[in-house]
């Protein structure tokens, strides 16, 4: 094996996504986690009104993107689909309600978006529910 190689071994990068779906999908579920409670225990709501529909909407979108997409990317589930919602929280994120700050308050949300971006252009991978059903798909097709 040469270390100056550039082909992947696909069992190799199947592990590797998988792995990369767990951790982003758990670390950011420790995000969207304290933003469910906020919501579910029903007072003020001060959140950043990115899109101009009231604070509790863009909480909800907010809440949806980091705790229930970060869900179905753990499964591999609609994995394409939950990452652009997260792919675009994440932009608000570093662009929008950071857009002023220094990189330090950026660097978290934009980590995360690069993570994404991989994410969306591979797919989830052979490790996932979407691998499943795709597999189920073809050979029904049969």
């Amino acid at each position: 094996m040469s270390y100056l190689n550039s082909k992947t071994n696909p069992l190799l990068w199947d592990i590797v996504i998988f792995v990369v779906r767990l951790f982003v999908g758990f670390a950011m579920i420790s995000h969207g986690f304290p933003k469910l409670q906020q919501l579910i225990e029903g007072g003020e709501i001060q959140f950043f009104d990115f899109l101009g529909l009231g604070t509790k909407v863009s909480l909800v979108l907010t809440v949806f993107a980091e705790f229930v997409c970060s869900i179905f990317i753990i499964l591999g589930l609609f994995t394409r689909i939950a990452t652009g919602f997260l792919i675009f929280t994440m932009i608000i994120a570093a662009f929008i309600v950071h857009g002023s700050d220094g990189f330090d308050k950026r660097e978290l949300s934009l980590l995360y978006l690069s993570v994404y971006l991989m994410i969306i252009s591979f797919g989830a991978g052979r490790f996932s529910v979407d691998h499943m059903i795709e597999k189920r798909r073809r050979s029904s097709q049969w």
